[in-house]
C-alpha cells in the first residue's frame, strides 16, 4: 500500500486539538490524507458506510487516532463497536487522550486498543509524540492483511 493510501482516521471532537495533531503530522512529514470525525457516531458512519457516508466506497484507515471524550458515543463506545464487526476488528485504535484516569486506560485496553497515548500539554512534546506514532503505525507496523 502506498503512503497516499494509508488513511488516518482522527476522531476528535475539540477543534484546538485537531488543528495540533494536523499540523504535529504535517510538521513530521507525515502526507497521509486525513480523514476527520467529529463524533462517535461521524466515525462510525464513516467505518460503516453509514449516514452522510451511505453509498461511499471509503477506505479502511491504517491507523485510527482516538479521543475518549465525545459527543454522542464516547471513545469506549466507539471502540467497543468497532470491536464487535468483523470488517474493523483488526484496525489499529490509538487513543490519544488528555484523560489522566486509570479507569479510562483500562477501559481502552479491555476493549481493544492497541496503544494509550495522554497528550503532552506542550505542544512540542506533543509534536514529537505524534511524530513517534507516525513513523510507527504508518512506517513500521505491519498492518494486518485486509
Amino acid at each position: 500500500m502506498s503512503e497516499s493510501h494509508k488513511i488516518i482516521l482522527l476522531i476528535e471532537d475539540n477543534p484546538d486539538d485537531e488543528a495540533l495533531t494536523i499540523r504535529a503530522l504535517k510538521r513530521s512529514h507525515i502526507s497521509n490524507q486525513i480523514i476527520v470525525a467529529h463524533d462517535g457516531v461521524e466515525a462510525l458512519d464513516y467505518l460503516f458506510g453509514m449516514g452522510a457516508y451511505a453509498g461511499q466506497d471509503n477506505v479502511k484507515p491504517t491507523v485510527i487516532l482516538l479521543d475518549l471524550k465525545l459527543p454522542r458515543f464516547d471513545g469506549i463506545e466507539v471502540l467497543r463497536r468497532l470491536r464487535e464487526d468483523e470488517r474493523t476488528r483488526l484496525l489499529p485504535v490509538v487513543v490519544l487522550t488528555t484523560s489522566n484516569e486509570e479507569q479510562d486506560m483500562l477501559d481502552s485496553y479491555s476493549q481493544g486498543c492497541n496503544s494509550y497515548i495522554r497528550k503532552p500539554v506542550d505542544f512540542l512534546q506533543f509534536s514529537e509524540a505524534i511524530r513517534q506514532l507516525g513513523m510507527y503505525w504508518l512506517l513500521i507496523n505491519e498492518p494486518p492483511p485486509v
